[in-house]
């Protein structure tokens, strides 16, 4: 039977898969990461470890994303996840916009859905979770990639994509990366602590969820960037992504990182897409356990590809949305097949060595 999904791990992961099989208390961290409309054909096997896999957890688990990453971990920390999930599938995927929308219809529109998703009570529910601590990136904009003027901002961005070919240190002279999570009474700071970027954390309050998440979604050129968070720095903060975008992290973590990804490739950073040798660090992912579409589940999908942001520009509305919708649907098979896993145990013909991918 051919599989919806691939597992990639790491060597300590692998060991302890193969030991003691795929189980829910392995895992201390969950990550999310940036891409859009990419997550589409990840929403069952969101709907699946949110509402089934992590149910009925005492102990706390530790989430980290950013962009659309930070969006899904929110909905993770809600009273009713799948539900969140589902609000966030339906109405992301069917949003319609004018022949040619600018930065501030697409802004609105996203303010709008976020308020749908979060409802009446979901930013409560997030800073208050006492079991799962949401941790969620921003980049907070620096010189000529805080401007709001289109040609301001892309000569920033031109500046510090050029400055990133060299050395992905230089992110630090155009964006601050910025965590916001929440905390309780056992864990009152962030459970990450990365040295590989200077890093400013902030504690999440209900006050704060709805525009740190707005930023942490906040597409250069395409959406505009949040002034402000409540009681955080003054600046302009941006998409997460634009400093971790695959989130190449050091999950410092005791246990396993169940790391649900799109496609088998991680780039540390936004301006990384393009350069080929820039990948994610395998010191960094010894203990990861990433979960992919399988090529052949891919190859089933409609044109062969999973949903991209693309999409709004190749496809007329109603080809996008059926299309979409259809991605969604699909989705489920990735969850069935890691149920399956994880209830028979899993064998070394099933992972992969993450070392392939990175």
């Amino acid at each position: 039977m051919t599989s919806a999904i691939e597992i990639y791990v790491g060597k300590t992961a692998k060991q302890k898969l193969l030991a003691e099989g795929l189980k829910p208390d392995h895992f201390d961290v969950v990550a999310g990461a940036s891409g859009g409309p990419k997550w589409f054909t990840l929403f069952g096997l969101d709907k699946y470890l949110f509402g089934e896999f992590f149910a009925n957890r005492d102990k706390p688990i530790y989430t980290i994303g950013s962009s659309a990453g930070s969006w899904r971990m929110a909905c993770f920390a809600q009273k009713d996840p799948v539900a969140a999930i589902e609000r966030l599938a339906h109405y992301y995927s069917t949003e319609t916009y004018s022949e040619k929308p600018d930065v501030h219809e697409i802004s609105d529109k996203a303010h709008l859905l976020l308020e749908k998703v979060l409802g009446e009570t979901g930013a409560e529910e997030i800073a208050t979770n006492p079991i799962i601590q949401s941790h969620f990136i921003v980049a907070k904009a620096k010189g000529l990639n805080a401007s709001e003027n289109k040609y301001v901002q892309l000569l920033g961005l031109i500046t510090a994509a050029t400055a990133n070919i060299f050395s992905r240190n230089t992110i630090q002279h155009f964006f601050d990366r910025y965590i916001f999570h929440t905390q309780n009474e056992h864990f009152s700071k962030s459970y990450f602590q990365f040295s590989d970027l200077p890093t400013h954390y902030q504690t999440l309050t209900r006050a704060k969820v709805h525009h740190t998440l707005m930023a942490s979604g906040s597409i250069p050129l395409v959406l505009r960037g949040i002034q402000d968070i409540h009681d955080s720095p003054e600046g302009v903060y941006r998409d997460g992504g634009i400093v971790d975008y695959h989130l190449d992290l050091d999950f410092n973590s005791s246990g396993l990182v169940l790391y649900p990804h799109f496609f088998p490739k991680v780039k540390p950073g936004w301006f990384d897409k393009g350069l080929r040798s820039r990948n994610a660090s395998i010191n960094n992912f010894d203990k990861v356990v990433l979960v992919t579409p399988s090529k052949s589940h891919v190859k089933r999908l409609p044109f062969g590809k999973i949903s991209d942001r693309t999409d709004f520009e190749k496809l007329d509305e109603k080809t996008r949305i059926n299309y979409w919708t259809e991605v969604l649907d699909k989705s489920h098979l990735m969850a069935e097949d890691f149920k399956r896993l994880s209830e028979k145990g899993v064998s070394e013909s099933d992972l992969i060595d993450i070392a392939t991918i990175l």
